[in-house]
């Protein structure tokens, strides 16, 4: 909990340097039919140690659970170094960097964040940054539809994350621009290259590709990036970053890699906390930079030959012309950066190829476990990056709820957007698992699945009269 060190006394002396005689006085412009009154249920106040005790126990309602939900947000170590810097003053409390010549240090450490996200992808520009994954996946088919200036439709995979595909359609369709989604492979989760070719023809001005995609499954990307190109498409590639410690980056997809990559920063060093804030990145090819919403970060020398830091290209922002600006959701979310530059400098590339390749490890145990209990398959059979889909014999939804009860997030139950797959369950176990939380999963699970098939829910008979 933070100190505020401010007396009754001091709060006078404030107010009497800049003379008013109440904190009331400073709100004098607001008309009085226009404020709302003495807040009469708001309770009394507390004591420091009061409002400590409340928290605690508000926080003591979550619990404490083993983790293996994954479907977008993972929980990943984070150095404690990370937010001690990234809550000191000078980055807390810091504002957009509009002048410069007040900013450097933040333009630094964000030209520092867009230079690793770009060698990270493999692009050639990165902004900094975007307001979420979803909002970020949006931005790039706008940018897509501008660049390409004939077509205004997109290949959109049903192995896109569900709420991402809902995000986009809610900002794009009132622009007149048409989602229209590509069927997966029922064996293999994927998309296969052959069968876009009904879409050849049609008029298109991106394919997306997640990579990997949101059953965890790993996509044919080169294959994909080279058939978009082929017949005169921007390629989107939706990546989890850390997935690119192991993985071929989107800059080096294909032939010619693809034009835009986007996805969710919150891997990178971000909390698991109720939904964010996190942050979206985009990176693309410079021959698309203009079309770029959010902010670019340049390096230049001034009049000494001293290095500095500005914002630059601010043409494409609603501050500057509005009537051509490049995004409607300006916002960035520059802590949440600032707190994965500081990441990503202090694990550098080995320990971020060291953090993906436990993920994978992990991943790759638990479903050896899980599968070797009667009434668990999994559903897809390619390659998976850190999650995998299963399959349940018994209800996922009970299933989910007996964990639950053993202080295990048994995983993501599919089976409200995907009801083809039947009763399936998305896992993840990333480098913070052990192999102690794998055992107690599987054990846990075993007891739950045998008990829910030799004793399935009784039927309920209806007389017919009634």
């Amino acid at each position: 909990m933070p100190f505020i060190p401010h007396t009754d006394a001091d709060v006078q002396a404030m107010l009497k340097s800049i003379g008013v005689k109440s904190i009331d006085d400073l709100f004098d412009e607001i008309p009085a039919a226009l404020r709302a009154g003495k807040l009469t249920l708001v309770p009394d106040g507390m004591n420091e140690m009061e409002i400590g005790r409340l928290m605690q126990s508000r926080a003591n309602q979550d619990g404490a659970y083993t983790n293996f939900i994954g479907a977008g947000a993972y929980e990943h170590h984070i150095p404690a170094a990370v937010w001690e810097i990234v809550t000191r003053g000078e980055f807390y409390s810091a504002y957009t960097p509009y002048q410069a010549e007040a900013s450097q240090g933040t333009l630094q450490l964000l030209y520092e964040y867009q230079t690793m996200m770009a060698s990270l992808t493999g692009m050639d520009v990165s902004n900094a940054s975007l307001y979420e994954g979803a909002s970020a996946l949006a931005e790039a088919v706008l940018m897509a539809v501008r660049a390409h200036k004939k077509a205004r439709r997109i290949l959109m995979p049903s192995t896109v994350h569900p709420i991402y595909q809902r995000v986009v359609q809610a900002i794009v369709r009132n622009q007149n621009i048409e989602l229209v989604e590509i069927p997966h492979c029922s064996e293999g989760g994927h998309t296969i290259p052959d069968s876009l070719k009904h879409y050849e023809d049609s008029g298109f001005a991106a394919l997306v590709i997640p990579q990997p995609n949101f059953f965890g499954v790993l996509e044919e990307v080169d294959a994909l990036t080279d058939w978009a190109h082929a017949h005169n498409m921007f390629v989107i590639g939706l990546i989890n970053p850390v997935s690119l410690a192991i993985l071929a980056p989107p800059g080096a997809w294909g032939a010619k890699g693809a034009d835009i990559a986007v996805g969710e920063g919150q891997p990178l060093g971000a909390p698991l906390s109720s939904g964010g804030p996190y942050f979206g990145f985009m990176c693309c090819q410079e021959s698309l930079v203009r079309q770029m919403p959010g902010r670019i970060i340049g390096r230049t020398v001034d009049k000494d030959g001293k290095t500095g830091y500005t914002l630059t290209l601010q043409a494409r922002e609603q501050h500057i012309r509005r009537s051509k600006a490049t995004s409607n959701i300006c916002t960035n979310q520059g802590l949440i950066v600032t707190a994965a530059t500081i990441y990503m400098a202090l694990l550098g590339p080995d320990g971020l190829e060291r953090v993906a390749a436990a993920c994978h490890a992990n991943t790759a145990a638990l479903v050896e476990k899980l599968t070797a209990i009667p009434g668990v398959k999994r559903v897809f059979n390619r390659p998976m990056f850190h999650e995998a889909a299963l399959q349940l014999e018994v209800p996922v939804a009970e299933v989910l709820r007996a964990l639950e009860a053993q202080g295990i997030l048994g995983g993501y139950d599919l089976s409200e957007q995907y009801r083809h797959l039947g009763q399936s369950l998305l896992v993840c176990a990333t480098e913070t698992r052990t192999r102690e939380d794998i055992e107690q999963y599987a054990f846990h699970l075993e007891r739950i699945v045998s008990k829910r098939r030799l004793d399935p829910p009784c039927a309920v008979k209806v007389s017919p009269n009634v």
